[in-house]
C-alpha cells in the first residue's frame, strides 16, 4: 500500500503463515474500514483509499493517546500500523487494505485487557470501523464468554465471525453462513447488524473484564524508592519506558547473560567506587512482582549498602536487580546483533518511492510537493504516538545518546525521591483470587441450571427462584441415566441426554448384529463346545473357513439361535462359578430384600437360599451406587457429582456427616 512504512514491511511478517511458530503470550488485531470493501484489490491501491486510510490511522492515534502516554507495557507497547502491499500470506486480510498491530503481553495479562479496551474504544468513537481481535490461544473472546455461547459455535468454525463493531460484539451467525470468508463476514456485520450482534449475556461478560479501564490502567502502575548508579537513574528519567526492558533483561537471564551482569562494563564502570542515588522509578505491578520474588546476589564490584540499614539495603537490592537487568539487555542486543533499526524519515520515504506514493511525478512538481507534505505530516506525527515503540525496538543507540549528556550524583542527590507505594497487594492476592473463583462457580451453575431446564422442556428464563436440589427424584437419576445409556451416542462420543436433533450415524445395524452373532458363536464353539487342548488345535480366531465364516454370516439358522442361547447360558454359568466363593452377590439390592428383612420369622438359611432365584433391581442399585459414589466425596468434585450435573441432577449434600 502507499505510504506503508519499511518498519510496517517487516512488521507485516508477524502474520505470515509462512512463520511456523506464532510469538507465546501476544494479541493481535486488525482493523477494517468500510471504505476498503468497496476497493478493487489492485496491486496498488488508489490514492485516495491511501490518503483515507492514512487520515483514519492519525485520527486512531490522536483519540489514543490520552490512555496511552503514561502507560507502562510489559514488553512491547500498543502500535497502530497500515497495511502493506496485499499478501495472500496475511493472516489479517488476503486482499484488503486494513490497519494492524501486535502485542506480546507476557506474563503481564492486564496488558492483554487494556489493549482490548482500547479497540473497543476506537469503535465506539469510529463507527465504521470492524475490528478483528485474537490471541495464540483463539478467540478469547469466545473463550471469556464460554459458557453463554450457542452450542453451535465451536473453535473449528469460529474463523471470520467474531468482531467488535461500534462498541459492541458481533458473531455472524451459521445458518446464514456456513464457511464464510472475511469479505462476506464483514459486508454482513455491516448489514445485519442487529442479527449478528451477539446475545447480552455474551456482551457482559466480555465487558467485565475491560469496566474498570482506564482506571484499573493507573492503578496497576506501582512507584517504587531505589538506590541505582547515576548511569541508570539518567537513562530512566530520560526514558521511563525503558524499565520493561530492564525488568525483562532480569527475568529473562540465563547463564550467559549473566557474565555481562559480573562485568557491568556500561553502568558500573567505576566499579565500587560508583556512587548510589536515590530515585523513584514507576513500573507495572507485574514488573514489579517479578522483581521481588527472584533472589540475587550483588556482583563482587558492586557498591551494596550495610546490612544493618535495612530500609537503604532494600532500596539498593531491587536497584541493582534493575541495573543488572539494564546491563544484561544493552550487552545483549548490542553485541548479538539485537538491536532493532527503527524507523527513519529516509527508510520512509525510501518506501513511498518503491510502492508508486508519488505515482511517477518529477520531483519539484506541484503535485509532487504537495504529496511529499503530506507524506511528512503523516511520518511527524504517527512517529509521535510510536516513539515509545521505537525505543523498545531500538534502546541500545538511544541508551548511548543519554549517557552521551553530562550528568552527576549531585542533580539527584539534591532531591528527595517520594516514598514507595504500599505493596500489600503482592501478599494478599488471597481474597481477589477467591473472588474470582466465585465469579467463574456462579458462572457454571448458572450454565448447569440453564441446561437442567432446556432438558426437562422448561423455557430458558434464568435460574428460577423456587428450585431446590434437595427435591431431586431418586428416581429421576435411574431413568435419565437410561437414556443416556440407550438413546444418546454419536461418532463423536457419548452425549448427556436432551432434547435436540442428533445427526445419526451412517450405520447397518443389521450387518453388525449379525457381524456380533458370528463372533459370539465362534467363541462359544470354542469356548463351550470343544474340548480340544490348545496346543493341539488352533489358538487363532482367523483359522475358520472362510466359506464357513460367509455362510454364517449370509443365513444364520435356527442352529445358530440355540448356538448363541448355548453361549451365553454357559458364559453366565461360569461367571457365577468364578463369582460364588466371593461375596460381591450379597453387596446386589435384589426385588424383595426389604420385604424379606421385615419378616423376621424366616430364617437366615431360607433367605440365603431365596437369595439365589431373587432377581437384582437394577434401578435400585444403581442409585444406591450413585448416592455412594456421591457421598465418598465428602463435597469435592467427583465422577458421580461430575456426572449427575451433567445430566442435570444436583445432590444435595451430606449435611450429616459433615456434622452439621
Amino acid at each position: 500500500m502507499a505510504g506503508a512504512p519499511e518498519s510496517d514491511l517487516a512488521f507485516s511478517d508477524i502474520f505470515s503463515q509462512k512463520n511456523s511458530r506464532l510469538p507465546d503470550d501476544t494479541v493481535f488485531y486488525a482493523i477494517f474500514p468500510d471504505l476498503t470493501l468497496n476497493s478493487n484489490p489492485t496491486p496498488t491501491p488508489e490514492p485516495s483509499l491511501s490518503s483515507s486510510l492514512q487520515s483514519l490511522h492519525l485520527q486512531i492515534l490522536q483519540t489514543l493517546s490520552p490512555f496511552t502516554t503514561d502507560y507502562l507495557w510489559q514488553h512491547e507497547s500498543f502500535t497502530l500500523s497500515l497495511s502493506s502491499l496485499p499478501k495472500p500470506s496475511c493472516l489479517c486480510s488476503s486482499h484488503l487494505p486494513h490497519l494492524h498491530g501486535k502485542l506480546r503481553f507476557g506474563d503481564n495479562l492486564d496488558d492483554e485487557w487494556f489493549t482490548l479496551f482500547l479497540l473497543f474504544k476506537i469503535s465506539t468513537t469510529f463507527p465504521s470501523l470492524s475490528i478483528r481481535v485474537w490471541d495464540t490461544d483463539g478467540e478469547f473472546l469466545l473463550i471469556e464468554a464460554a459458557f453463554h455461547l450457542p452450542r453451535w459455535l465451536n473453535p473449528e468454525n469460529s474463523l471470520n465471525r467474531v468482531f467488535i463493531r461500534q462498541g459492541h460484539i458481533h458473531i455472524v451467525p451459521k445458518d446464514r453462513l456456513s464457511s464464510p470468508n472475511l469479505s462476506d463476514s464483514l459486508r454482513f456485520i455491516i448489514n445485519h447488524s442487529e442479527e449478528s450482534r451477539a446475545s447480552e449475556s455474551i456482551q457482559s461478560a466480555v465487558k467485565k473484564r475491560i469496566l474498570d479501564y482506564p482506571e484499573r490502567a493507573q492503578r496497576n502502575m506501582h512507584q517504587v524508592r531505589v538506590r541505582v548508579p547515576v548511569s541508570v537513574a539518567q537513562v530512566l528519567k530520560h526514558e521511563p519506558c525503558l524499565i520493561s526492558l530492564a525488568v525483562e533483561g532480569f527475568y529473562d537471564r540465563d547463564i550467559d547473560s549473566m557474565k555481562y551482569a559480573a562485568k557491568m562494563e556500561k553502568f558500573l564502570p567505576k566499579g565500587r567506587e560508583e556512587e548510589l542515588v536515590c530515585v523513584a522509578v514507576k513500573m507495572s505491578r507485574a514488573m514489579y512482582a517479578q522483581l521481588v520474588q527472584q533472589a540475587f546476589q550483588a556482583p563482587k564490584n558492586y557498591p551494596m549498602p550495610n546490612r544493618s540499614d535495612k530500609v537503604a539495603y532494600g532500596e539498593a537490592e531491587l536497584g541493582l536487580k534493575i541495573t543488572c537487568g539494564l546491563e544484561m539487555m544493552y550487552q545483549l542486543r548490542k553485541r548479538e546483533g539485537l538491536e532493532g533499526k527503527g524507523r527513519t524519515w529516509e527508510a520512509y520515504k525510501e518506501s513511498l518511492e518503491r510502492s508508486g506514493y508519488f505515482q511517477g511525478l518529477l520531483p519539484g512538481s506541484k503535485a509532487y510537493q504537495r504529496l511529499m507534505h503530506n507524506a511528512e505530516e503523516y511520518y511527524r506525527n504517527s512517529s509521535l504516538f510510536l516513539r515509545t515503540s521505537e525505543m523498545l525496538s531500538a534502546p541500545v543507540k538511544r541508551i548511548d545518546e543519554i549517557l552521551a549528556i553530562p550528568h552527576s550524583p549531585d542533580e539527584f542527590s539534591g532531591q528527595e525521591a517520594p516514598p514507595s507505594d504500599d505493596d500489600s497487594w503482592l501478599y494478599n492476592g488471597e481474597d481477589e483470587l477467591n473472588s474470582a473463583l466465585l465469579e467463574r462457580q456462579k458462572e457454571m451453575d448458572l450454565y448447569n441450571s440453564k441446561h437442567k431446564k432446556k432438558q426437562n422442556g422448561q423455557d430458558d428464563t434464568g435460574p428460577s427462584s423456587s428450585s431446590n436440589v434437595d427435591e431431586v427424584g431418586l428416581g429421576d437419576i435411574a431413568k435419565t441415566m437410561q437414556d443416556f445409556v440407550h438413546k444418546v451416542s454419536s461418532y463423536k462420543g457419548a452425549e448427556v441426554p436432551e432434547n435436540r436433533n442428533l445427526k445419526e450415524v451412517d450405520l447397518d445395524v443389521d450387518r453388525f448384529i449379525k457381524d456380533m452373532e458370528s463372533v459370539m458363536k465362534r467363541q462359544g464353539f470354542e469356548d463351550v463346545g470343544s474340548n480340544v487342548d490348545i496346543e493341539d488345535g488352533s489358538s487363532s480366531d482367523f483359522d475358520l473357513d472362510e466359506s464357513e465364516d460367509e455362510s454364517d454370516i449370509a443365513e444364520p439358522s435356527e442352529d445358530n439361535e440355540e448356538e448363541k442361547d448355548t453361549f451365553m447360558h454357559s458364559y453366565s454359568d461360569a461367571m457365577n462359578e468364578e463369582l460364588k466363593p466371593t461375596s460381591i452377590a450379597k453387596s446386589f439390592v435384589r426385588a424383595n430384600e426389604q420385604a424379606t428383612k421385615k419378616d423376621e420369622g424366616t430364617s437366615n438359611a431360607t433367605e440365603d437360599m431365596d437369595a439365589d432365584f431373587t432377581p437384582v433391581d437394577v434401578d435400585v442399585n444403581l442409585v444406591k451406587s450413585f448416592l455412594d459414589s456421591f457421598s465418598s466425596q465428602q463435597g469435592l468434585p467427583g465422577p458421580a457429582s461430575n456426572l449427575l450435573g451433567l445430566m442435570g441432577v444436583q445432590l444435595p449434600h451430606d449435611d450429616k456427616k459433615k456434622g452439621k
